[in-house]
């Protein structure tokens, strides 16, 4: 049915039950698993005069951002390889989070893409849209969304 899932997390409790599914499909269709986490880059001033970080502090956030995210997908990764499916964790780094899904799918030539339904909430939903959405309407692959 399925020979590579791509499963996308950001660590919240919505996205664990949509791993967890992932994992179990996995292992039931025998398939690899490819678990995700988008990490965003580091916010450059958006207006004029706003308050510049030095390329140190700014390369300290990023590298923990990079870190904290690997913590989440070697987590999964671990989960996984115990239920014996075999996984790959991927942390990448982009401001648009569902083109770095759909591209992560496309690169590593998934199947199929698993993903909670939401992560944001309430005001900044409204205002930065939902990624799945996005995945769902921009993916030439099928997308499992659960909730």
């Amino acid at each position: 049915m399925y020979q590579k899932i791509l499963v996308a997390t950001d660590g919240s409790n919505l996205s664990k039950k949509a791993v967890s599914s992932a994992i179990s499909l996995a292992a039931l269709t025998g398939a690899a698993l490819v678990v995700i986490k988008v990490v965003p880059r580091y916010p450059q001033s958006y207006f004029e005069g706003g308050l510049a970080l030095q390329a140190a502090e700014v390369g300290r956030i990023e590298q923990q951002w990079a870190e904290e995210g690997q913590a989440v997908v070697d987590e999964v990764k671990e989960q996984a390889e115990e239920q014996g499916v075999k996984t790959r964790a991927l942390t990448v780094k982009s401001d648009i989070v569902s083109d770095a899904i759909i591209a992560a799918a496309k690169k590593n030539k998934c199947d199929l893409i698993v993903m909670a339904s939401h992560g944001r909430r309430g005001v900044k939903r409204l205002l930065l849209g939902s990624e799945t959405q996005q995945v769902l309407t921009h993916s030439h692959i099928p997308v499992l969304v659960l909730r």
